[in-house]
Parts: structure tokens; sequence; C-alpha cells
């Protein structure tokens, strides 16, 4: 099946009154969200927290699977990783990178998209030059859909999508409604050979940002992909063979509601913990605790001796001390990678974990 994709601004108007009903509520929910995002002093917890997850759950959406164990161990060692471990850390770093081109230049242009999606797949094969490349059901190996194949068309689309990212002008539609309809022309425009399903997913949170609707990359619908895949890919292509635009719309806005609803919570619950945690370090060890190191425990499930170190200007022998005497009343728990000891945040970890019940 070979589809032709319509450049962007969409020549109808897809903002019925059904979606810019849930359009109002995905808003609602995500400026919660954006909200109460700033309620943990130390946006770092939160952006390596949330950007790990959101790295494990988009890299599953294409069948690469890690733990959260192994990938918690992958942050701070680089002994003995699996390669979907190693997958999982690039999407994060790829997620890093996006953010630092859109803060400097307050711009998504299509060369950020190819360094994103290069961080991601680890090489420089950029956009794609030959044909041949099929979307195909996995169970089937059906073709379900073909993607532009000329290399020239491809740009041009890519260029048409990044025009369209940058300016609010073209349309009026809700910025939600607008992240949809570029979601769907990123995914259907496919310009890579590989890692299309994560880099789309990386311009989402991006969006969000260049838009003001969020200040941290805190909102990933990933997770809500992973429990609705088959919907999200039937929508998808009801788009293209259908032009079923309302139902992809309302989902997207759907998954944005739910997602941010979901990510309050658990915020909630970090800073609920980080509170806890606070208490408990200056009751039981009143002379070690201070702020600087509270925050270090929850920069990363593992927390390692040069952490200490380098962020609290202390030798390694007084670090090693401070964590054995946390270790001890039962805040964190050492183990053994090859030659060096990390130390786990229990509840952190399973917080992260779990999640908090949605």
């Amino acid at each position: 099946m070979n589809n032709t994709i319509t450049p962007l601004p969409l020549t109808k108007d897809v903002e019925t009154k059904t979606i810019l009903k849930k359009a109002l509520e995905a808003n609602r929910a995500l400026a919660e969200l954006k909200g109460t995002a700033h309620t943990i002093p130390n946006q770092t917890i939160l952006i390596n927290a949330l950007a790990l997850q959101e790295a494990k759950d988009s890299s599953e959406i294409e069948n690469i699977v890690t733990t959260h164990d192994e990938l918690y161990r992958s942050m701070v060692s680089n002994s003995n990783i699996s390669n979907a471990a190693k997958e999982v850390k690039r999407y994060r770093e790829a997620i890093y990178k996006g953010l630092e081109l859109i803060k400097t230049h307050k711009l998504l242009l299509t060369r950020h998209i190819v360094e994103i999606q290069s961080i991601l797949e680890d090489n420089n094969a950029g956009i794609r030059k030959q044909a041949g490349t099929t979307l195909k059901n996995e169970q089937t190996g059906e073709i379900i859909y073909t993607p532009p194949q000329d290399y020239n068309t491809i740009l041009d689309l890519l260029h048409n999508l990044e025009e369209y990212i940058n300016d609010p002008t073209i349309d009026s539609y809700d910025p939600l409604v607008k992240m949809a309809i570029i979601h769907y022309q990123f995914e259907s425009i496919h310009p890579f050979y590989d890692g299309n399903g994560r880099t789309g997913r990386i311009i989402n949170i991006l969006y969000l940002i260049l838009n003001n609707l969020l200040d941290l990359p805190v909102l990933y619908l990933s997770s809500y992909i992973i429990r609705t895949k088959s919907d999200y890919y039937k929508l998808l292509n009801a788009v293209r063979t259908q032009d079923a635009w309302e139902e992809w719309i309302l989902y997207i806005l759907t998954a944005v509601e739910e997602t941010s609803k979901v990510s309050v919570k658990l915020i909630e619950s970090i800073t609920k913990l980080i509170q806890e945690t606070k208490i408990e370090l200056r009751n039981k060890l009143p002379k070690l605790y201070s702020k600087d190191l509270l925050e270090v425990l929850f920069k990363h499930p593992y927390t390692k001796i040069s952490f200490l170190v380098e962020e609290l200007n202390i030798n390694r022998k007084t670090a090693s001390l401070h964590l054995r005497a946390i270790e001890e009343i039962g805040i964190l728990e050492s183990v053994k990678m090859g030659r060096d000891v990390y130390f786990i945040n229990i509840r952190l970890f399973e917080l992260l974990q779990h999640g908090v019940n949605k």
C-alpha cells in the first residue's frame, strides 16, 4: 500500500467539538503537571528519574527491553551492560541533546532531528537515501504502509514539517492538536532507516517545551502507548487510509491527559519521599545531614562514592563513611559490581520501578 503524504497545514478543519472539549481537559492536566514539577527544588532529580523512565518505555515499544535494575546500574558503570541498556542510555542522551538544541536555538530544525536520531542509533546514516523501506505487521509480515521512497521527497516533507513546527501562525489549532498532527506526519514520512518511533516521541516533548506548555521534560507518552500499542498503530494507519483524524487526535489528547495525571502523582510521591528521608537523616544522623547530601541521594537510584566526593567536596574516606552510615539506618543498600561498590536508594528505586497507583 503506497500512500501519498499531503504537506502541512491540513486542508480540513479537524478541531471538532469533541476534540476541543478533550483538548481543554488535556491542557488542564498538563498545566497541573507543569506547576507540580516545580515543587521539587532540584530539578535534576526529576529530569533524571522521568527521562530514564521514558527511555525505557519508548525503547520497549520497539522491543528493546531492559530491566530497571540493569538500567540504573548502567548509569553508574559501563561494565557488563547489555545492548538493550546501551540503547536506552542513548535515548536519554538524545533527549538531553534535544533540550540543549531547543534552548539554544528556540527552534526545532530538521538538522536537529537528524542529530537526535544519530545519537539514538549511534551512527550517521542520516535521512533515507535508498528505496525499500516498508512498515510491516509484526505478526503476519504483511506490508501495511510504504513511506516516501525518494530522498528529495523526504527532504521536502521534512522541511515542510520543520516550518509547521516552528511557525505558530500557519494555523490556529491548539498546540496539543498540532502535536498530534506533527507526530502523525513525522511517523508517516518515516525519514530514517531506524529509530523513527523513538525520535518522534522525543519530538513530542520538545514541542511541548518550545510552546511553553512545560518547562521541563516531564511528560512522556510512551507508557500510555505501551498499554495501548495496537490502538496506536491502528489509529495512525486509519488516518492514512480513512482520513480518520478525530480518532487519532483524541487518542493523543487522552494520552496527554492521563499521563499528566500519573506524572503528577509520581512527582508528589518523590517529593514526599525526599521529605521523609530528610526527616529520617536529621533525626538519626544529625551531624551528617545536609541539603546537598540529600539531593545527591535522589539524583540517581544508584549512588557511588565519587558522587559525594565531587558534589560535596569531601574526600573518599569521608564519603564512604557517610554512605555506610546511611546504609546502617536502612535508607541505602550496598551492592558490589566488579571492583566498585554502589549504594541503592531503596525506596526511590521501588517507587520508580513500580510507579504509583493509577
